[in-house]
């Protein structure tokens, strides 16, 4: 029996496992993971189908994080904890560990990214994601506690960490450069600068990956999330930057805008504090400068170390909006022009 064979008999008897169904002859199909280390398999056709996803005997987090292994499967826990708080989340209808076995909800192939290529209009699906937002935040900051994703936070050296993956796969690997020691000294001196003011911002529950492609559009119109199992501590601002600062959707300005403030309004509905809108923009903005840099090197890397050029196209759009990013935060023009010697993409 080939290997994917295997696979497909593992992920039929879980399924039969959780449900108690006859799954022996259910179709199976393997579902786009992006940059997973895990696989996604569908067993059986919508809408009695379900979605198990596969895990390597080496798992670690998909994104980088401090500290050793969590005690408990992490995707399990923040699952029960964003559930607990009214968030759509896909069920769990089974976890074998020693297997690395979880039989999902299925909840369909329609991304909010699938929705909006097709021609959805953007404004009300943003809104709904938004919203969803703003309230998982205020939940979360009024229950701090209860899942792996408070034991683990953005700081400096995490921040630092990022836009040095930055240095190392997007300028150099990616573009052949190398910077003078002058120009190193302005880079370490501003890095340092963003990581340490992006650090001092109020924590709490961060999704860490809110875009596009993280979440689910039901049929009812409901918006589920996905993918939260690197979630950790950081700043109000993070969540909004993956989800308006989108590598694979471009939003216009004036959208942009509006949603920001439209956050604010729901969160401090939904009982957070009201925020003045200038400082949180100009928080956002590092982020995205921070956020995006890393995302362009992580692009790089994720083609040159992991055999993936998918994520190469969307290098354009994340090193446009570190250049508006850039454009709006004046005391890193010294930043910019050196940077932008050898990624002429982030030329003013």
């Amino acid at each position: 029996m080939s290997e994917p064979e295997q696979t497909e008999a593992r992920v039929r008897a879980a399924v039969a496992r959780a449900t108690g169904e006859d799954v022996s002859r259910a179709p199976v199909r393997r579902l786009a993971g992006h940059a997973s280390l895990r696989s996604y398999w569908r067993v059986g056709e919508r809408p009695r189908s379900h979605v198990v996803m596969v895990m390597p005997p080496d798992a670690k987090p998909e994104e980088v994080t401090k500290g050793g292994a969590p005690a408990v499967n992490p995707f399990v826990d923040v699952q029960r904890y964003l559930a607990g708080l009214g968030v759509r989340v896909p069920a769990i209808l089974s976890f074998e560990e020693a297997e690395g076995l979880m039989v999902l909800e299925d909840l369909g192939d329609e991304m909010l990214e699938t929705r909006l290529l097709a021609g959805a209009p953007r404004a009300r699906l943003y809104e709904d994601a938004i919203d969803q937002l703003a309230r998982l935040r205020a939940a979360a900051e009024a229950r701090p506690g209860g899942c792996v994703a408070f034991t683990r936070a953005f700081d400096e050296e995490l921040y630092r960490w990022e836009l040095d993956h930055f240095l190392e796969w997007g300028l150099e690997a990616w573009k052949g450069a190398r910077l003078s020691p002058e120009e190193r000294a302005v880079v370490d001196r501003d890095f340092d600068r963003i990581a340490a003011a992006l650090a001092a911002e109020p924590r709490g529950f961060t999704h860490r990956d809110y875009q596009s492609r993280n979440i689910m559009v039901l049929p009812s119109g409901a918006q589920a999330v996905i993918d939260f199992q690197d979630a950790l501590l950081g700043p109000r601002q993070y969540d909004l930057v993956a989800l308006l600062r989108d590598s694979y959707v471009e939003l216009e300005p004036e959208l942009i805008e509006a949603l920001l403030r439209r956050w604010l309004d729901r969160f401090a509905a939904a009982g957070g504090p009201r925020l003045e809108y200038g400082p949180f923009r100009a928080t956002f903005d590092l982020l995205t400068v921070q956020r995006k840099l890393k995302d362009a090197g992580r692009f790089v890397f994720i083609d040159r170390v992991k055999g993936n050029p998918g994520f190469l196209v969307s290098i354009p759009a994340s090193l446009r909006y570190v250049r508006e990013a850039l454009a709006r935060r004046p005391e890193l023009a010294e930043l910019q022009r050196v940077l932008a010697r050898h990624v002429p993409e982030l030329a003013p």
